[in-house]
């Protein structure tokens, strides 16, 4: 009787022992780096394209807010040396800034001298320069918009392929079909993401362009009526 108490005892405490040391193991936590890693071969070309669309996208970010940084003043500097007939002057308040405004303005200010229409015709040809200028490898990033996805869906598809081979070769379980899934999953969620944020930067500089363009029109417009009010 005493023995069989024991034994009773030493099995209650190993029992207890073993669910201690399962409740203080730590869950198992999954990593950055390992889900990206699982995606296998097809996150290199993602990767790829991650790396050209931020470099795309600030490149272009920086060209187009240099574009547009002007002096809230500058025409008011232009039209003052203008109405002085001092024409060099608005010259140098043009040099004096690296906008494209400033360039335009600069372009018509060298044919002043010619009718309204010539002038009017120069300033817009400097301008889609200009537009041109700034609008430069944007298509990049509307490419990479497209791609990025497609690069996810043939990881949709190596997924699946990987997971019916496991399960040819290695049964049905949870353990083989785990490596396609991740794949199929990883693979998927990547490429939408690189295609969403190429999207969304591609149609923000675009906005930006707009606004360029937009304030270059107006300053047009502003010169070409300086240029009147000189010769009325």
């Amino acid at each position: 009787m005493l023995l069989l108490s024991a034994l009773l005892l030493q099995v209650t405490d190993t029992a207890m022992k073993a669910v201690a040391q399962a409740t203080s193991v730590p869950p198992e936590k999954i990593s950055l780096f390992h889900l990206l890693k699982e995606g296998g071969v097809l996150m290199i070309p993602l990767l790829l394209c991650s790396l050209i669309l931020v470099y795309v996208f600030v490149e272009r970010l920086l060209v187009i807010r240099k574009a547009g940084n002007i002096e809230d003043r500058f025409m008011l500097q232009v039209r003052d040396q203008v109405m002085k007939n001092n024409i060099d002057g608005a010259k140098g308040a043009c040099r004096m800034s690296n906008a494209s405004i400033a360039r335009m303005v600069e372009k018509g200010l060298n044919v002043a001298h010619k009718p309204l229409d010539y002038v009017e015709k120069s300033m817009e040809n400097t301008g889609k320069l200009e537009v041109y200028k700034m609008e430069r490898n944007l298509s990049i990033l509307s490419t990479i918009a497209g791609i990025a996805p497609i690069f996810g869906f043939l990881g949709t598809i190596a997924g699946m392929i990987i997971l019916f081979f496991n399960v040819q070769h290695q049964g049905f379980s949870l353990e083989t079909i785990a490596g396609g899934i991740y794949t199929k999953m990883v693979t998927s969620a990547c490429g939408l993401i690189i295609g969403l944020l190429a999207y969304v930067g591609n149609a923000y500089l675009n906005a930006q362009i707009n606004k360029n363009v937009n304030r270059m029109e107006a300053a047009s417009v502003e010169f070409l009526d300086i240029l009147m009010e000189t010769t009325a």
